[in-house]
């Protein structure tokens, strides 16, 4: 269930030198691994190491390695599989379009099409399931689901991850829906080592994946289900009520008394809606004046100050061991590749430098 024997042809692709970048760095999460992998990376050149007693979840594995990025300096996080499912040596193609400030997320497109392990059905659901993010989003990333990604600091401090399952779908509709630069680069993918560890089956896939954008798209939209609600329930309440009002002023309303009642209760929940829809809206810009907030405790959180005091830090989180991380270089864009280890697939990514500060 580990990935010390895929992890290796993960790393000796990773590119040594990207044009653009003055330092490249790896990191590798931990999330409760139980074989020897940490000892595989560690001599592999592995310079980073976050650790999880115990399997937290795709998610949150992602979090804290971000979390541990921006700390320590980070310009662009790539973010990769442990299980060498994705071309490590695209990864000087991704970063590009972050480098030359065409975009603050780079999605890499596995043109799941292409993919023979993959059936019709579940290159089907694959197309279908973009096609939905996008439509939440406002985006054009055909493969929502791909966890070859990069990301720019900036990109980052704006995010804010909440599900529990899998940052791929909620990412995308963040940063449609913050206006962030996203796009897509097409990749081809490597031969599969294993089957998946997030899910058992498409199915379960499906409906993890199905309640994370209902969850993302409500973060940001709620007021339009609210909104449209009241609207079918107003038009379906107008037809009865209408109709009772018809034969009320003809003096034939005897026996028709059912179209008010009908009439009435459906324009009460359209009512009902919306003060949810009023609801729901201030809520949205309770959220943003939260996450406006918390952007710019980030920025204070992740600058190069308080880097040189996360560089103290140890791996496990304390300050009394020795620093994972070398120090901090002020004015080097750096890139961080991290990779997940253990349970779910998204296991490895890297820290990368432009020539060029990018935070700004």
């Amino acid at each position: 269930m580990n990935e010390e024997k895929t992890l290796p042809m993960v790393l000796k692709d990773i590119p040594k030198e990207i044009p653009g970048i003055d330092d490249i760095q790896l990191l590798i999460i931990d999330d409760g691994c139980s074989d020897n992998t940490v000892d595989v990376a560690r001599a592999l050149g592995v310079q980073h190491v976050v650790h999880h007693a115990k399997p937290m979840g795709l998610a949150r594995a992602f979090r804290d390695g971000v979390d541990y990025a921006l700390k320590h300096g980070a310009d662009i996080v790539v973010n990769t599989d442990g299980d060498n499912q994705y071309p490590s040596a695209a990864i000087a193609e991704l970063v590009q379009p972050i480098i030359h400030h065409e975009a603050d997320i780079v999605v890499g497109d596995r043109q799941t099409s292409k993919i023979k392990e993959f059936s019709a059905f579940k290159k089907t659901m694959q197309h279908f399931g973009s096609w939905v993010v996008n439509k939440a989003a406002g985006t054009h990333i055909p493969d929502a689901a791909s966890g070859f990604r990069a990301y720019s600091k900036s990109s980052l401090i704006k995010l804010n991850i909440v599900t529990e399952f899998s940052y791929c779908m909620e990412t995308i509709i963040q940063a449609g829906n913050k206006r962030i630069a996203i796009t897509s680069y097409a990749i081809t993918t490597n031969p599969k080592t294993r089957e998946s560890r997030l899910f058992s089956n498409i199915f379960e896939h499906m409906a993890k994946s199905g309640g994370a954008i209902i969850r993302s798209f409500l973060m940001f939209k709620s007021n339009v289900i609210f909104k449209w609600a009241a609207i079918v329930f107003g038009v379906l309440g107008l037809i009865p009520f209408v109709r009772y009002l018809v034969f009320f002023f003809q003096g034939n309303s005897q026996g028709h008394i059912q179209s008010m009642l009908a009439g009435v209760a459906l324009i009460l929940l359209a009512a009902f809606c919306v003060a949810l829809q009023i609801i729901s809206e201030v809520q949205r810009i309770q959220r943003r004046l939260v996450e406006d907030q918390l952007e710019r405790i980030k920025e204070i959180e992740y600058s190069a100050p308080m880097q040189k005091v996360w560089a103290d830090q140890d791996e496990w989180g304390g300050y009394s061991g020795k620093p994972t991380g070398g120090t901090v270089v002020p004015g080097f864009l750096r890139t961080l590749v991290f990779a997940r280890l253990c349970d779910d697939d998204q296991s490895a990514a890297g820290m990368v430098s432009p020539s060029r500060d990018m935070s700004r």
